[in-house]
C-alpha cells in the first residue's frame, strides 16, 4: 500500500512552498551549489577521525559566525554550535551533521574531481551533511526568511564507531528546549530514517593461571579455549529475521608470537550485536552472556583444577527505537522528497544514525541523506560524491527545517 501523507502536512508544505521567499531560497541553493561544494572540499581536507574533530569544529564555528548565527561556539563535548533565533511561536529545531569520519589521521586526503564526480575519503560521510547544514543557513539568510522557532545548527562529534553517537547524545541531553531534530547523513533525500537500530558492543575478557603449553597441559584450564567455546555457542544462536537482529564477534586477541608456546592467562574477544526491536535486543543479550558463562563453566569442568573467570568492558549501548510512521516529521520528510521529484521516497527500517539519540530523548526526529541512486562507497578509500542535482539534498533539509520551526508563512507541523 502506498504511503499516504495527511492533508495537514500536504497543506503546510503547499503554503510553505507558495511563499516567494521560500522559492527564492530554493533557487539560491541551486545557484550556490559550487560555493557549497567548495566548502565540502575544504572540510573534507581537514582530518577528523572520531575523537579528533577539533580543527573541523573550529572551522565550522568560523563559518557559523560568518553567516550571522548567534552564540557560536564549540561546546564542552566538542560540538560546533550556532543558533538562529526565531521570531517566536515556533518549535525549537536541531539541524545537524556529524563532523567525524572513519579514517585515521594519517590517511592521505587528496581531492580528485572529474566528470561530475569528486573522490576523496570522507567526501560524503558526513562532510556532505555538514555542508548541507551550511547551505540551509545561507539560503534562509539570502531569502530573508524569518523562522518562528529557534534553530540550532550543529556539527556533531563522535558519531562513528566507538564514538557511539556521543556528540549527539550530549547535545540532546543538555538542550531540553529542543522540540524536533533533523539529522543529515549523506547526500540523498529519498529514503528517510525514522527509527533506531539497537546496538551493544562489548569487550569480553577470560582469565586463567597461564603456563607452558606442554608442561602445564592438563594442569590448568585455557582462557583461549574458553573464548573459543563461547564464540562457538554464540555462533549457534538463532535470531529472528524480523525485526532484523544480528551479532558478530569482531575481534579475537590472546597471547603473542613471543609466547607462542604458552597457555595464555588472558583471552579477549569483542562483540557487536544489534536489533531493530528492543525486546529482541535484550533477549539476544541474555543468550550471549549465558553462552559466555556456560563456556567458562565447561572449560573449568574439562580440567577440574582451576577456574576460568570472565569480565567485560561495555563500549556502546543504543536503544532500539521507533516512532509513529505517520508522525508529522516523518510524513513531512516524505512530502518534501516527493515535492523535489523523488516519487519513490520511502521509509527505511531501523538505522544507525544520530537520529537514534534524538529518539532516545523522545524528540520527533528523522535523518535525511539516504536514497541516492549511486553508490557513495562510504567508509572506503574510494569514497565518491556525485555532483548531479546534489543541491536537492540541501533543499530537502531546508524545507523540512522550516516545516518544523515554522515561518511567517506557515505554522510548525510538529
Amino acid at each position: 500500500m502506498a504511503y499516504e501523507v495527511s492533508e495537514k502536512v500536504k497543506k503546510t508544505l503547499d503554503v510553505l512552498t507558495a511563499d516567494d521567499k521560500v522559492q527564492k531560497a530554493l533557487r539560491f541553493m541551486e545557484e550556490d551549489n559550487e560555493y557549497i561544494i567548495q566548502r565540502q572540499i575544504e572540510l573534507t581536507l581537514i582530518p577528523a577521525p572520531t575523537f579528533h574533530e577539533e580543527k573541523k569544529a573550529a572551522r565550522m564555528v568560523e563559518l557559523f559566525k560568518e553567516y550571522g548565527l548567534e552564540d557560536c561556539h564549540v561546546d564542552e563535548h566538542g560540538n560546533a554550535v550556532g543558533i538562529m533565533r526565531g521570531t517566536g511561536g515556533g518549535k525549537t529545531t536541531l539541524v545537524e551533521g556529524h563532523m567525524d569520519t572513519v579514517f585515521p589521521l594519517e590517511t592521505k586526503l587528496e581531492i580528485k574531481r572529474e566528470n561530475g564526480w569528486i573522490y576523496c575519503p570522507g567526501i560524503v560521510d558526513d562532510t556532505r551533511g555538514c555542508v548541507s547544514v551550511l547551505s540551509v543557513i545561507r539560503a534562509i539568510n539570502e531569502a530573508g526568511i524569518k523562522p518562528k522557532g529557534d534553530i540550532h545548527f550543529v556539527g556533531t562529534v563522535e558519531e562513528e564507531g566507538m564514538g557511539a553517537f556521543g556528540g549527539m547524545d550530549f547535545y540532546v541531553t543538555h538542550h531540553p528546549e529542543l522540540q524536533a531534530s533533523v539529522s543529515i547523513d549523506g547526500a540523498g533525500f529519498s529514503e528517510i530514517t525514522y527509527e533506531a537500530t539497537g546496538m551493544q558492543t562489548y569487550e569480553i575478557n577470560f582469565y586463567g593461571i597461564g603456563g607452558h603449553a606442554f608442561g602445564s597441559f592438563g594442569e590448568i584450564a585455557n582462557p583461549a579455549h574458553a573464548a573459543g567455546r563461547a564464540i562457538a555457542k554464540i555462533a549457534d544462536i538463532q535470531v529472528p529475521e524480523y525485526p532484523k537482529t544480528t551479532y558478530a564477534v569482531s575481534g579475537l586477541y590472546a597471547g603473542s608470537y613471543s609466547s607462542i608456546h604458552a597457555i595464555v592467562d588472558k583471552a579477549t574477544f569483542t562483540i557487536n550485536f544489534r536489533s531493530n526491536g528492543q525486546k529482541e535486543m535484550l533477549e539476544l543479550s541474555d543468550k550471549i552472556f549465558k553462552a559466555i558463562q556456560d563456556a567458562c563453566d565447561e572449560e573449568t569442568a574439562r580440567w577440574g583444577k582451576d577456574t576460568i573467570t570472565w569480565d567485560f568492558k561495555h563500549f556502546m549501548d543504543v536503544d532500539a527505537n521507533t516512532q509513529d510512521p505517520h508522525a508529522s516529521i516523518v510524513e513531512s520528510s516524505i512530502a518534501v522528497a516527493r515535492y523535489l521529484g523523488a516519487e519513490d521516497a520511502k521509509l527505511g527500517h531501523g538505522g544507525c544514525t544520530n537520529c537514534s539519540r534524538a529518539l532516545e530523548a523522545h524528540l520527533p526526529a528523522v535523518c535525511l541523506g539516504g536514497g541516492s541512486d549511486w553508490d557513495s562507497k562510504c567508509h572506503s578509500l574510494a569514497e565518491q560524491f556525485c555532483e548531479k542535482d546534489a543541491y536537492k539534498g540541501c533543499q530537502a533539509a531546508l524545507l523540512l527545517t522550516l516545516m518544523c520551526a515554522g515561518t511567517e508563512a506557515n505554522e510548525s507541523v510538529i
